[in-house]
Formats: C-alpha cells, sequence, structure tokens
C-alpha cells in the first residue's frame, strides 16, 4: 500500500473520529442545556429570597423553612400526592381492562382501535377540560340527562370545583396514558404461551393470574407512575375545575410565579415537587428492574 493511501486512510479515520465526536458532543450538550441546566439554575434561584418586591442573590433555606412552618402548604402537599395518587389508581383500574380488551383483538382491528383511543391526547388540553366541565357541571349533560330521568330533583353539584372533580377530570384526561404503557406490555406477551397454558388444563382465569398478570405488571407499575408524575405537576386542571376548595400543590407554585411574584419560593416548591418525581421514577425502576431478574 502507497504512502498517499496510508495518509488518505489516517485523514479518513481523523474526519469520522471528529465527526463522531461532535455527534457525542451534541447528543449530551443538548439535554444539558435545555433540561440539566434550568433546573440547576431553579435550585440555586430557590436558594435566594425575596425582599421589599426585589429578589436577594443570598444563599438561604428560609424558602424551605417557609414551607416545613407554614400552616398550609405540608397538608396541601400531601392532600396533593394523594389525589394523584387516587388518580393513577383509577387510570389503572379503568385502563388496564381496555388494554387489554385492545391486546386480545386481531390483526389491523387492534391498531385501528388503539389509534382512534389514542387521538385524544392530540387534542388541546383545554378544550378536553372545557368538554368535561360541560358535561359534569351544575348545568352540564349529566345533569340534564338525570333531571330528565327524575333521578334527582335538583342538579348535582358535588363533582365541579372541588377536588372530586380534579380527581374525575385528570383520570379521564391521563386515562390514555396508562392505557398505553400496559397495551404495550400485553402486546409482548407470546400468544403461545397463554396457549400453551389452555392446552395444559388451565381456565382463563388462572392463565391471567399466572401468566398474563405476571408479564404485564411492569408496564401497569410504569403507567401508574406515568400518570402520578403527570398529576403531580398538573396546574390548569385545578384551576378551571378545582375552585377555592380544590387547591393543590400545582396551583401554589404556579401563584407564587404569577400573583406573588415570588420566584425563589416558587423554585422551592418546584425543588421539593421534584424530589418527589425523582423519588416515584427511581422507584419504579428499582421495583421493575428487580421483577426482570427474578
Amino acid at each position: 500500500m502507497s504512502a498517499a493511501t496510508e495518509t488518505e486512510r489516517a485523514a479518513g479515520e481523523e474526519g469520522l473520529a471528529a465527526y463522531r465526536f461532535i455527534l457525542t458532543v451534541l447528543a449530551y450538550a443538548v439535554p444539558f442545556v435545555f433540561i440539566l441546566l434550568p433546573l440547576i439554575l431553579f435550585l440555586i434561584q430557590s436558594f435566594y429570597y425575596v425582599e421589599d418586591g426585589n429578589i436577594v442573590h443570598q444563599l438561604t433555606l428560609r424558602n424551605y423553612e417557609r414551607f416545613f412552618a407554614g400552616r398550609g402548604f405540608v397538608p396541601v402537599f400531601f392532600n396533593t400526592i394523594l389525589l394523584c395518587l387516587g388518580v393513577a389508581a383509577i387510570t389503572v383500574l379503568f385502563g388496564y381492562p381496555i388494554a387489554y380488551l385492545l391486546a386480545s383483538l386481531r390483526g389491523r382491528r387492534k391498531y385501528v382501535m388503539m389509534v382512534v383511543f389514542v387521538v385524544p391526547l392530540m387534542m388541546s388540553y383545554i378544550i378536553k377540560i372545557y368538554a368535561i366541565r360541560a358535561i359534569l357541571g351544575g348545568n352540564g349533560f349529566l345533569n340534564r340527562i338525570l333531571l330528565y330521568l327524575g333521578v334527582v330533583d335538583e342538579p348535582l353539584t358535588f363533582l365541579i370545583f372541588n377536588l372530586k372533580a380534579v380527581l374525575v377530570t385528570l383520570s379521564i384526561i391521563l386515562l390514555p396514558f396508562a392505557v398505553l404503557p400496559i397495551f404495550i406490555a400485553l402486546e409482548r406477551i407470546p400468544r403461545s404461551v397463554v396457549d400453551a397454558s389452555a392446552d395444559l388444563g388451565a381456565s382463563a382465569f388462572q392463565s391471567f393470574r399466572d401468566i398474563v398478570w405476571p408479564l404485564s405488571v411492569q408496564g401497569t407499575i410504569v403507567g401508574a407512575t406515568f400518570v402520578f408524575v403527570l398529576a403531580l405537576g398538573d396546574f390548569i386542571t385545578p384551576q378551571m375545575v378545582g375552585g377555592m376548595s380544590g387547591f393543590t400543590f400545582g396551583r401554589i407554585i404556579y401563584s407564587q410565579f404569577g400573583f406573588a411574584f415570588n420566584w425563589p419560593f416558587g423554585a422551592a416548591l418546584s425543588v421539593i415537587l421534584l424530589v418527589v418525581v425523582l423519588v416515584a421514577i427511581v422507584g419504579t425502576g428499582l421495583i421493575t428492574r428487580a421483577r426482570h431478574q427474578l
């Protein structure tokens, strides 16, 4: 091989190495700039404080002390966590049968029905909330039907402008996010395994209990975690259907950045919420990894 060929080969390898290096830098730079760096800035700002309407750039723990010492913050925080756990439980309870039904379909119908079910995810979030308000409101579709049938004498008001309304609305909106991971988990179960169980004399319930459920529980946990995280950070739904009695932690954070204009305290509350999200995600990862190793 000539010296010129060796030189061209070496130059080509150097160019390829430089190209790979640039791609690697970009791959790490994008999430760092758009995800990690804002979180770091948020964390730093949570140690500042506001005095006379101005942000004082001195590190302090007074924002976190205010959260734990204040009478209303901690109860709302735990009530919001319980609310989001309830949303996750409801979406899994209703989402699993839907995902199981979709996964049991054969041929193209399965994916056509899945697309139909996912279409609401493409709709505007605000439009979906207004649609639910139009159904559950005092003069909504549900109350009109119940009044027309004579089931109730006056409109029901317990399903709007309270935490129950937030629970129901979030469960309806976030239901597809629970169905998708469960559907994927059920789709990965080989049909031959279920057929073999039936050939060995197992009933449909036994096949589900011993095969389908253990193999799909990871997807169920992921779906529940996904819904929990999305519900935990939501402030639009409580704002629109919660009313004065449907106050959540997300609305407190929103008020600090908006009406109160206390960004350091809002950043501290966001960091506390982020800790809960990270605990949920890490816990889900450990659970699914442990089940995968069994």
